[in-house]
């Protein structure tokens, strides 16, 4: 079997899978390409058992056939080769494989294709349009909340929950919660499902910065994701996701108004001088200033700023882990955040003043003791 194609072409292509590739798979023909040809199409397959990607493109090849690839001297070869059409001779008899350039030739040993686990297949039980713009959205503002727990596998994922009016993507690491809403994306097939984070940040480097449309379908056990010449199919997690709506406090009458780039700089600077096992620090607002401070009496270490800010409610003072405020305001776009509370030992809400009318975005955080600072 022979093909010809593009090594820069093929090189991007590659690229754009090879995240699913792990250094030491349970399976070792996993470490490998699968090259699938057919009608001068070539089919390349990456996969971990939990989590397939493939993509397409087109070569010149007379002949059908296929091979498991060693994936990383392949993408090593293409990376120092300069753009040029490259063959490849495959031996069916060995599964050796053969690069030919104009600078000469690499001779590799490839395996058997029919040991390659099969991709799973999807039948359309569920799906659902969406356009890159909003899916790209909905994993940038819940995937770094997900929890590293293997003990609470429902928590490692991000909940999305479709139904005829809206699309509700949830995550949560048990100290924070993050709920993004997408009135634009609804189906009348409800459902939901708990996608795994790898996949989701597999989708998260791999989707075009064009906008484009992404077709999810899933059912019982696997999700599949379709965009331009790429599909992603993983498996989800069977598994209950929290009631995150009952953890959601109502009747926050505490809320003020702030800048969130004076607010993040600030967090910055005072969660140095913070607690390094409890990186507590305190929020205290009096009329419309709010006093931020740390201090780690174990080296004597303390430090506090104060802002303005729009407040409508009573004076408060509350602890915060200053790393999830702070990873929380990085992960949002808008100007100005709001600040709901209620009492010192309840949860607050983090919510950016500023955005798209389709969507509704709401973070919550777990407050830290203030006696905690040991």
């Amino acid at each position: 079997m022979k093909f010809i194609v593009s090594s820069s072409a093929l090189l991007k292509q590659l690229s754009g899978i090879n995240g699913v590739i792990t250094t030491n798979p349970v399976v070792p023909i996993l470490e490998n390409f699968l090259f699938e040809i057919s009608e001068g199409k070539l089919t390349v397959t990456a996969s971990d058992l939990q989590t397939s990607m493939i993509t397409e493109l087109e070569v010149e090849s007379k002949e059908d056939g296929s091979i498991a690839v060693p994936a990383r001297i392949l993408l090593e070869t293409l990376k120092n080769l300069p753009e040029q059409p490259v063959t490849f001779t495959i031996d069916e008899e060995t599964y050796s494989v053969e690069i030919s350039s104009d600078n000469g030739r690499y001779k590799l040993a490839g395996e058997n294709a029919t040991d390659f686990p099969k991709v799973p297949a999807v039948s359309d039980d569920f799906s659902v349009d969406m356009s890159t713009s909003v899916l790209s959205a909905a994993i940038n503002n819940t995937i770094f909340a997900t929890s590293n727990d293997e003990l609470r596998p429902a928590m490692t994922g991000v909940y999305m929950n479709l139904t005829d009016t809206n699309t509700t993507f949830v995550s949560t690491d048990g100290h924070r919660l993050i709920r993004y809403r997408r009135v634009d994306v609804a189906s009348d097939n409800g459902n939901a499902i708990i996608i795994p984070r790898k996949a989701l940040n597999l989708l998260k480097s791999t989707l075009p910065t064009e906008n484009t449309n992404v077709t999810v379908e899933f059912n019982v056990s696997n999700a599949f994701f379709k965009f331009n010449n790429i599909k992603m199919i993983c498996r989800l997690i069977d598994e209950r996701f929290p009631d995150y709506e009952n953890v959601i406090p109502s009747g926050n009458d505490n809320k003020m108004t702030i800048d969130r780039v004076e607010l993040l700089s600030s967090l910055k600077r005072i969660a140095i001088y913070a607690n390094k096992t409890t990186h507590q620090v305190r929020l205290k607002i009096t009329g419309s200033e709010l006093q931020i401070s740390a201090e780690d009496l174990d080296f004597a270490n303390e430090a506090n700023e104060r802002l303005s800010c729009e407040h409508d409610g009573g004076d408060i003072e509350i602890g915060f882990n200053a790393k999830f405020l702070i990873e929380m305001l990085n992960n949002v776009d808008s100007d100005k955040v709001e600040l709901h509370l209620s009492e010192p030992n309840k949860a607050g809400l983090l919510i950016p003043t500023d955005k798209d009318d389709n969507e509704d975005i709401l973070m919550l955080v777990m407050p830290v003791m203030l006696n905690n600072y040991v």
